[in-house]
């Protein structure tokens, strides 16, 4: 087929919904403890729990089956709110903590509000609630500066989800695939697991960059589809690390 630029097209970057249901959550031997851990709610050893991993390891995903499981045990649908941890102040803990019984608070790191996070905190542990954090690193590991908060996030129970081994990655190629409508062969998810970077993060990268050349393209995903979006990003990836020396 000819690839010339004239008949390359722009590709349009529709949205795509990923599949956050429990069915669709792939567990393996890396998140089988913290899948266990969130799937425990509501007896928790703690009102509070804290799942940490990489960049795009399934953290959001295991906090949406916290939150469909809540719903799906007790009395009435409760949709459990997603904060943003830096989006915490003075302003908005009391009216958090009186408005839902349990919060899925993101992104937890030292530059956060840490006062109105101590407050929030205090207030779930002593009247009742359960929040579930994410973060990249576990809570004992953040170097907060309030003592105080240091002291109480150092006992939170907190599972990490570990680096994908084949089986979890193949699968998560294939659910990427599939939450874009594309159904790849097992040749492609093959070359993939064999030429790709090993973590979470460039499997997304990676399956986003091929729909892409793929539309531009108007053709079909194929192996050399996926041999150029490795190109591009190892690439770019290059260019940018020139930047910083």
């Amino acid at each position: 087929m000819n690839t010339t630029t004239q008949n390359i097209q722009l590709a349009l970057d529709f949205p795509h919904r990923p599949s956050l249901g429990r069915e669709d959550f792939l567990v393996t031997a890396c998140n089988r403890e913290a899948v266990q851990l969130v799937e425990n709610w509501p007896n928790w050893p703690y009102f509070s729990i804290c799942i940490y991993g990489a960049e795009s390891s399934g953290k959001t995903h295991l906090a949406n089956v916290f939150a469909n499981n809540v719903a799906n045990l007790t009395n009435y649908p409760y949709k459990i709110p997603f904060i943003k941890a830096h989006s915490i102040n003075m302003d908005n803990f009391r009216p958090l903590f009186s408005q839902h019984q349990c919060l899925v608070i993101e992104d937890l790191d030292e530059q956060i509000n840490q006062e109105a996070l101590f407050h929030l905190y205090n207030m779930y542990r002593d009247e009742g609630g359960n929040i579930l954090f994410t973060s990249q690193e576990a809570p004992a590991r953040i170097n907060f500066s309030l003592p105080d908060l240091r002291s109480r996030m150092n006992i939170v129970p907190a599972v990490k989800i570990g680096e994908p081994d084949d089986e979890l990655l193949s699968a998560l190629l294939v659910k990427l695939f599939m939450d874009r409508q594309i159904t790849p062969t097992p040749e492609l998810i093959n070359y993939i697991l064999n030429n790709m970077e090993r973590s979470f993060a460039y499997a997304k990268k990676l399956v986003s960059e091929i729909d892409l050349i793929s539309l531009s393209k108007k053709r079909a995903v194929t192996i050399n589809i996926a041999k150029e979006a490795i190109s591009a990003i190892n690439t770019s990836e290059i260019s940018q690390g020139d930047l910083f020396k």
